[in-house]
């Protein structure tokens, strides 16, 4: 694979801090990236995330698919790339789910999707 193949991400966390910059390949999913944000994220920050599911990724303001390979994200996104640029994703992360009734963690998806993005 040739200089091309390869896109430098940093990824901003809700707090301000950062993960990366680090070089990855544009033919991985969206899902694998989610993979490697969890493996690497703080360990001094609370709440870290344990499931992909539970990691949003926002790149131009459009929440990344996790089949997508992240060219193909970052092709829906029209915003012009500047070759040599380390392209900053936002991650956001979906708070865990408890059920009223019982005070447990539910692992089931809720009915209504919702999302919530605040970038500073």
């Amino acid at each position: 694979m040739g200089d091309e193949d390869w896109i430098e991400l940093k990824f901003r966390l809700a707090d301000g801090t950062d993960i990366g910059p680090s070089k990855y390949s544009q033919f991985m999913t969206v899902a694998s990236l989610k993979e490697k944000i969890i493996a690497q994220w703080p360990k001094d920050k609370e709440n870290a995330p344990k499931m992909i599911t539970e990691v949003k990724l926002i790149n131009g303001g459009k929440i990344l698919e996790n089949n997508k390979t992240i060219s193909e994200a970052r092709s829906s996104v029209s915003i012009g790339e500047i070759p040599g640029i380390v392209t900053t994703m936002h991650v956001v992360l979906r708070p865990p789910i408890f059920d009223k009734k019982n005070e447990k963690l539910q692992n089931d998806l809720p009915v209504k999707n919702r999302c919530v993005c605040c970038i500073l």
